[in-house]
């Protein structure tokens, strides 16, 4: 595990090999680079402009990594104090802080006062414990209340063993891949997927 944490770097962009600090203890498990790679040659790699929500932040690394990439801004939350405190942190190193909004809140209240201020997302990012997987009800709210822009895409991590539905609401999985314990799972609109 020390190996993992103590190797987490901004893989590619503006940013690219900045070492990022996890956040400390238990409580928090981080994208390890080689996932995180995966994950941004499956949606990018790179791209112009647009807002990311990175709603399990733990370290900021998926978010970070966004923006490093081209997304102009990024929302990051996080309930954990030590998790928003790390964010911080990283995000200075990385001077981010202009393209960064970072809040201490859980997942379900931050999306209702993103609906109340009308945001939509280039990139949404899901990552929640292992323990408490609560993405299928998460993807039905972004899809409700269209979250996310037309070409835009979620990114659900999950446990491996958790299989979540091909289809929710307008949400079809795009692309599913596994990696030991870990699994991706990417959702895209409908009318999208038929331009691919």
């Amino acid at each position: 595990m020390a190996n993992v944490v103590n190797a987490m770097r901004v893989i590619s962009g503006k940013c690219k090999g900045r070492r990022l600090q996890a956040v400390p203890g238990m409580s928090t498990r981080p994208t390890t680079d080689k996932v995180k790679e995966a994950i941004f040659n499956m949606i990018g790699p790179y791209f112009s402009g647009g807002m990311g929500l990175d709603l399990f932040g733990g370290s900021g690394g998926l978010g970070i990594e966004a923006l490093s990439r081209g997304l102009d801004r990024v929302i990051f939350v996080d309930h954990d104090v030590k998790a928003v405190q790390t964010i911080k942190k990283n995000v200075e190193t990385c001077r981010l802080l202009e393209q960064a909004e970072i809040y201490r809140n859980d997942a379900e209240r931050a999306l209702k006062v993103i609906v109340k201020r009308g945001l939509r997302f280039q990139l949404i990012f899901l990552d929640p414990p292992y323990k408490e997987q609560k993405l299928q009800s998460l993807l039905s709210f972004i899809d409700e209340h269209g979250l996310l822009e037309e070409d835009g895409a979620v990114v659900a991590e999950h446990s491996s063993e958790m299989d979540l539905a091909e289809r929710i609401g307008r949400l079809v999985k795009w692309k599913h891949e596994v990696y030991g314990i870990t699994a991706i799972s990417i959702y895209r609109y409908t009318d999208v997927e038929k331009g691919e």
